[in-house]
C-alpha cells in the first residue's frame, strides 16, 4: 500500500463548506432501563456526523483514526431528538480533526440541552485504501480561528502521545487471559 499523502493538495476549503448536521430520534431500543440513551448510541451517531464532515472536506472516503475523550454532560431520553453538528477544525496532510457537539432537543418544547462533545481524527483514503492528501482548511471567523489554534495544540499532544506508544511494536503486544493488552 503506497502513501499518497504527499501528492499535491487541492485548494483550501472553508469550514462552512464541510459542516454537517444530523437529527436522530431517541427510540426505546436506544435506551437503558432508566430511559436514557446509551452512550454507545450517542458515540455511533457522533462518529457518523463527523465522518460526513471529514468526507465533505477531503472529497474522499475517510476512516476514524482516533477519538479524544467524549464528555457526556446531560442525558437524552426516549422521545428526544439528538441534534448532532460537526465541523472540521484542522486539516493536516491526510488527516483532519472534526469537532462534534450533540444536543438533546425536547420535541414538545424545543428546549435543547448539551449532551456530549468530542474531537475525532479522520484519515482520507483513496480508492486503493492508501492515505491521500486533503485540502488545507481556511478558517475565517474568530470562532473558526480559535478552534483551529486549539486543534493544532491537540494534534501536537496526540502526536507526542503516539510517540510514547511507538516504543513497542504491535507484534510485541500480547493479550492476557483477561483481554488486557500489555
Amino acid at each position: 500500500m503506497t502513501d499518497r499523502a504527499d501528492k499535491p493538495v487541492r485548494v483550501a476549503k472553508t469550514v462552512s463548506a464541510s459542516q454537517a448536521e444530523m437529527l436522530q430520534l431517541v427510540l426505546p431500543s436506544d435506551a437503558n432501563t432508566l430511559g436514557n440513551v446509551l452512550g454507545g448510541v450517542v458515540m455511533h451517531h457522533m462518529d457518523i456526523v463527523a465522518a460526513i464532515a471529514a468526507q465533505r472536506h477531503a472529497g474522499y472516503a475517510c476512516v476514524t483514526a482516533s477519538v479524544d475523550q467524549i464528555d457526556f454532560l446531560h442525558p437524552a431520553v426516549v422521545g428526544d431528538v439528538l441534534v448532532l453538528k460537526s465541523s472540521v477544525n484542522f486539516a493536516g496532510r491526510s488527516s483532519m480533526e472534526v469537532g462534534v457537539r450533540c444536543a438533546a432537543e425536547n420535541p414538545r418544547t424545543g428546549r435543547r440541552r448539551h449532551t456530549a462533545s468530542a474531537y475525532f481524527t479522520f484519515v482520507a483514503l483513496d480508492e486503493e485504501g492508501a492515505p491521500v492528501g486533503v485540502p488545507r482548511l481556511k478558517a475565517e471567523t474568530p470562532d473558526e480561528l480559535r478552534r483551529y489554534a486549539k486543534a493544532q495544540h491537540r494534534r501536537t499532544e496526540r502526536l507526542s502521545q503516539r510517540s510514547v506508544y511507538d516504543g513497542s511494536s504491535d507484534t510485541e503486544t500480547q493479550n492476557d487471559d483477561n483481554g488486557d493488552a500489555s
